[in-house]
């Protein structure tokens, strides 16, 4: 492509110049044939004395000023030729003066299609880089600011509740056996909410800013959610929720890491438990056909509004913020959810309706285990 501009570039010169000779040629060769006539006309009216005949009568000076002549009027010609080429340049010039002084707004038009053009749509293409580059700086630090804020908040609420119950069981030596046991049962599960959203902290940091290896092997993802489902069996009995798993086939072994999968499922659960406990029931299906497996994780709880179903998965975000803050969380478990299904080259979604609010995730049973094993998610 570059020899293709550089080589239309400098055969339009080419032709510039063989124009320009022309024309020089033309006019020379006019100029030439006047003065003969002249110099004819003056020695037949008997002025062979004249000055200007004694000039022309001299070959070597006659002949550096035809050499002259031709020479102004070749570049004259080449320069009228050459003068769209200039301006462009000159206007290439200003929009690079420009861009250096911060003006990313800066468009050149692209016209023809030589090495001038060529360096036109490079220029764009550099500054249509560079306003992006500026822009997801500005978004990662909006993020990196958003995340500090959000963390600061999240951490600080249940971290207030522990070293408060535990002030009050070091203080207190009133306190009942009841009362105290009822004070340390509390501290414990704050202390547990806390290493949740620390832990959250962690995975999405790692996943957006850094790279997270995949530990690939052979899964059997029908006895995985088996596992996780009676690992949350005293969550179930504390929202007075029951559980089922549907599969289609009694066994399904898939390519996958085992353990991003665990946390995958695990927050969509742990989500549906949160959320689903107004159903009193909490499904989990998979479906198999050979290529793709489908799992959703279904609960009968709280209808998300359809205006909300597109952002359900961005980091931050968390539906009916009231709500939330009774349930906890820092919003990062869907979004870390969605970055392992990615991580998998699987798709993830999202329906709510009076039906029930179904997370829907669909995995190929084939993983390309030939593809680089570990990803930045940004």
């Amino acid at each position: 492509m570059k020899n293709n501009g550089s080589r239309r570039f400098y055969t339009q010169v080419v032709i510039n110049i063989i124009y320009s000779a022309v024309i020089a040629c033309l006019l020379e060769v006019f100029v030439i044939a006047n003065i003969d006539m002249l110099l004819s006309y003056l020695e037949q009216t008997g002025h062979a004395g004249s000055p200007v005949l004694s000039v022309f009568r001299k070959g070597t000076v006659t002949t550096v000023c035809y050499v002259i002549f031709g020479i102004l009027i070749f570049s004259a010609a080449f320069f009228a030729l050459q003068r769209r080429s200039i301006r462009y340049i000159e206007k290439i010039a200003a929009a690079i003066q420009n861009i250096s002084e911060g003006d990313l707004n800066t468009q050149i038009e692209v016209l023809g299609d030589d090495e001038f053009s060529m360096m036109a749509a490079n220029l764009n293409r550099m500054e249509a880089d560079i306003r992006e580059l500026i822009d997801k700086e500005r978004e990662s630090e909006r993020t990196k600011n958003e995340l500090i804020t959000n963390v600061a908040h999240d951490l600080r609420t249940p971290l207030t509740s522990i070293i408060g119950y535990l002030e009050l069981l070091s203080r207190s030596g009133s306190l009942t056996p009841e009362t105290r046991q009822k004070y340390i049962d509390i501290a414990y599960t704050k202390s547990r909410r806390l290493e949740k959203l620390i832990e959250d902290l962690f995975g999405f940091t790692k996943m957006n800013y850094g790279k997270i290896s995949m530990n690939v092997g052979k899964v059997d993802i029908v006895k995985l959610l088996g596992q996780l489902l009676e690992e949350f069996y005293p969550s179930f009995a504390g929202k007075e929720l029951s559980y089922e798993l549907v599969s289609n086939v009694p066994a399904q072994i898939i390519t996958a890491d085992g353990n991003l999968l665990a946390r995958l499922f695990d927050n969509l659960i742990n989500n549906a438990i949160k959320y689903g406990a107004e159903g009193k029931k909490v499904l989990v299906k998979v479906n198999s056909d050979g290529e793709i497996v489908t799992v959703s994780v279904i609960n009968y709880g709280y209808v998300i509004p359809e205006a909300e179903l597109p952002l359900i998965f961005n980091k931050f975000y968390r539906v009916e913020q009231s709500r939330s803050a009774n349930t906890g969380g820092t919003g990062l478990g869907l979004a870390i959810a969605k970055n392992i299904v990615d991580m998998h080259g699987g798709t993830i979604s999202v329906s709510s309706d009076l039906d029930g609010t179904a997370f829907t995730v669909k995995l190929k049973v084939d993983f390309d285990v030939n593809r680089e094993n570990f990803r930045a998610i940004g």
